[in-house]
């Protein structure tokens, strides 16, 4: 599937719109251990200054100090950062585990309000991936593959064909390249702050 770009998104009442026609929006998802987190950093790399990094794993275990709960805080300040930094100009990479049903109605809604290109990808990696890539991370003495199993939901895809899926066999700088061409972000000049 193609990314969706913010026209071909349910139409919001004018008063909820953020950011530009410039601005881009990307939001990365997947399972624990998919490479979201350095596909998002790959990403600032290679575009430089001007990209904000919404992370949910900062904002939700860093900031708040909370757990991933339906209803929890975290929900709305990923949304409040993410517009925060759409309206100052930013491009925005809104990245982290996110599950659909926890995070579905935040990353739609975010998706069809901005004004620019918005795209959305999900890192499908298989479990058994999951597990070896999780071998290789500072946390994998903490979390065990009995926390990761129960984290684990295959093919957690937002409703509305939203999301363009990257397998497993991308290396990490495919995914990039691919990324930052779909977004046209490879055109565009890191800003100047």
């Amino acid at each position: 599937m193609n990314p969706r770009t913010r026209s071909s998104l349910p139409r919001t009442v004018d008063a909820m719109r953020v950011g530009t026609e410039r601005t881009r929006l990307v939001v990365l998802r997947g399972n624990s251990a998919s490479g979201k987190s350095s596909v998002a950093a790959g990403l600032r790399d290679r575009f430089g200054r001007g990209l904000a990094l919404v992370a949910q794993d900062n904002l939700r275990r860093v900031v708040l100090r909370e757990h991933d709960r339906p209803g929890a805080a975290n929900i709305g300040l990923i949304d409040l950062t993410a517009r925060y930094a759409l309206d100052a100009g930013f491009h925005v990479v809104v990245e982290g585990i996110l599950h659909a049903d926890r995070y579905g109605t935040l990353l739609t809604r975010l998706c069809a309000d901005h004004r620019g290109p918005t795209h959305a990808y999900y890192l499908d990696v298989p479990f058994d991936e999951t597990l070896a890539r999780h071998a290789t991370k500072p946390i994998a003495d903490e979390v065990h593959e009995a926390q990761l199993r129960e984290w684990y939901r295959p093919r957690d895809l937002l409703s509305g064909g939203i999301e363009t899926v990257i397998g497993a066999d991308s290396t990490l700088r495919e995914t990039v390249d691919r990324i930052m061409c779909d977004t046209g972000l490879n055109r565009l000049p890191a800003a100047d702050c």
